[in-house]
């Protein structure tokens, strides 16, 4: 079998370390790079150069920030009254995306495994509770993946911060737009009978 040039391989072989590519992506991504105009491939380079340097964690809430505090931290007209807690910025993406909430967001870093060696010490739990003391916070949605550990995380941060006269809500969960029941896992039947409301 005819082997790549060293370039060609290593280029392939880099590729592979992004989440989902394996051999046969990582070979069309490289064949296309290759294929691409000089200043095609500098303008995506200098991206990926770009979002390294200048990319950090928000001061304030732990989102993506060019600069000490991200976008939506800066807009003075986001409900400062409210606080959804996610465990990632691409979380908060797909908050966003959604178009509905307009408060503001605290992200985690992960997620409460004990499996993984991620307990609350490596999150930004101590973060959130300095914010709860200090900013105008009346309401926390816990919006943490309906999952284990998500689960988890959820209920230790609502045994911590029941007590400090905030409403604490969750993220209701069930059945998706466009389910077939038959097809449905008993966990979510369970949770859509359990969040059911009038209509």
């Amino acid at each position: 079998m005819a082997k790549y040039p060293a370039s060609l391989e290593r280029l392939i072989y880099e590729l592979q370390f992004l989440p989902t590519v394996g051999p046969k992506s990582a070979s069309r991504l490289a064949f296309y790079l290759l294929g691409a105009s000089d200043e095609r491939v500098r303008a995506l380079t200098q991206a990926m150069l770009d979002v390294k340097a200048r990319l950090t964690s928000c001061s304030r809430c732990g989102n993506l920030a060019e600069g000490g505090l991200c976008e939506i931290c800066r807009d003075p007209r986001r409900n400062a009254k409210l606080l959804c807690v996610v465990a990632t910025a691409r979380d908060l993406m797909a908050m966003e995306g959604a178009g509905e909430y307009k408060g503001l967001y605290h992200v985690l870093g992960g997620l409460i495994s004990p499996l993984d060696g991620i307990g609350p010490d490596q999150l930004n739990i101590d973060s959130l509770l300095a914010r709860l003391q200090q900013e105008p916070i009346e309401e926390v949605i816990l919006s943490t993946n309906p999952t284990v550990s998500g689960e988890a995380t959820a209920l230790y941060i609502n045994n911590i911060i029941k007590d400090k006269g905030l409403t604490v809500t969750r993220l209701a969960s069930g059945l998706p737009i466009g389910a077939d029941l038959e097809y449905t896992d008993p966990m979510t039947i369970s949770r859509a009978f359990s969040n059911r409301r009038p209509i």
